[in-house]
């Protein structure tokens, strides 16, 4: 049964022309750099050596596959509320398999699920147990990848949330799962309160929750240093937001224009939120550093993408009511102890902190990440 305002899903394939590979290596060609940096290390941003290091490697050793690499799995493109959106739509073969929607945020994509689809879907073939398979909905944010640019204000995540609802019910779901990190997150907490009678549970691996020293009278050392932290992003973390959140329009020109400074856009949070241990190999390759710069390059998406923030700038944190699951990975942003988190979900059934890992749950620790979905999920199927 379709849901309304929603139209037939049509198959889909991400496709990446070589003139537009040509163009790339061109511009990259071009580049006009800046000085280095009169502070040493990623103090003032992305080092120049490495980003041009990043960017001769774009040119010339990049594996321009990540298009081929979603293909191996199936894609649609559907119309809800009027947009055009993208998702993957990989159906498990296990009979039981919980439906769940995965909700990626920014920088990322659906390419950092990639990984974990085939051990979500088919856990019998990942050494796992056919309890614990789901039916994964992947979906573009709109405005991200391959789903359409908005022309109207308004798609902010209340109004996502609805759209995600009614593209599960066109797909035959009527009780489902939802996951997601950074906006994903924030997205799947919504729609907690936009049909809590559908959703069998939600996860987040960034879990957003007031922390401060005054919600409890003995803070512990671990939440001490959370807000600590969390202190010194907003200090020195959030001029990429406060920009996005302001002036999408005018930082657009330039990162729609330059690969250059598209690629140091998004590596600097790569830097900053990834568990690297001052070596960014350590959490990511090259490889799937560009497969996610690519996304945004050759999908034209910088804007697009960068207008969620003007979208949510009033982000409130209503109670999350139905039954929750949050991972705390040891680099992420925002990193919650089990009682303040349980001030706002209200049925909080699994509370884990990771050892390794970072922003990026799902491309820098995808064993893990798919441990911790599968254990939420198993206590409310």
């Amino acid at each position: 049964m379709r849901s309304e305002g929603t139209t037939v899903a049509e198959p889909f394939e991400v496709s990446v022309e070589d003139a537009d590979i040509a163009d790339l290596r061109a511009r990259l060609a071009r580049t006009r750099w800046p000085e280095p940096a009169t502070a040493e290390g990623w103090t003032q941003g992305v080092p120049l050596e490495y980003a041009r290091e990043l960017c001769r490697y774009w040119a010339e050793e990049y594996d321009f596959g990540f298009a081929a690499r979603l293909n191996a799995f199936p894609q649609f493109r559907t119309t809800v509320d009027g947009l055009g959106l993208h998702f993957l739509h990989v159906r498990s073969p296990e009979p039981g398999a919980l439906p769940l929607v995965l909700t990626h945020g920014w920088p990322g994509s659906v390419t950092e699920f990639l990984e974990v689809l085939g051990p979500l879907t088919d856990p019998r073939a990942h050494g796992g147990d056919p309890a614990d398979a789901f039916h994964v909905v992947a979906p573009s944010l709109p405005g991200f990848g391959w789903s359409d640019k908005p022309a109207e204000t308004g798609w902010n995540v209340d109004r996502i949330a609805r759209a995600w609802d009614a593209l599960m019910g066109s797909l035959g779901y009527d009780r489902y799962g939802a996951q997601g990190g950074d906006w994903g997150a924030m997205i799947t907490d919504r729609l907690a309160l936009v049909a809590p009678e559908r959703l069998a549970g939600v996860h987040v691996n960034m879990a957003r929750v007031a922390m401060d020293d005054k919600t409890f009278d003995d803070p512990t050392p671990s939440e001490l240093q959370s807000m600590a932290d969390l202190r010194e992003h907003v200090s020195a973390g959030t001029g990429y937001s406060t920009q996005q959140g302001t002036r999408p329009q005018t930082l657009g020109y330039g990162l729609a224009d330059s690969p250059s400074g598209q690629a140091a856009w998004i590596t600097e949070k790569f830097w900053v939120w990834t568990d690297h241990r001052g070596d960014l190999a350590n959490a990511l390759t090259k490889q799937q550093q560009l497969d996610a710069i690519s996304v945004y390059w050759f999908t034209g998406t910088a804007t697009s993408s960068a207008r969620i923030y003007w979208e949510n700038r009033s982000r409130e944190l209503p109670d999350v009511p139905v039954p929750s699951g949050i991972s705390v990975y040891p680099r992420e942003i925002i990193r919650p102890s089990r009682r303040w988190a349980e001030r706002r979900y209200t049925d909080l059934r699994w509370f884990e902190e990771l050892d390794h890992g970072g922003h990026f749950a799902a491309l820098e620790q995808p064993g893990s990440f798919v441990a911790q979905v599968r254990g939420f999920f198993s206590l409310v199927r």
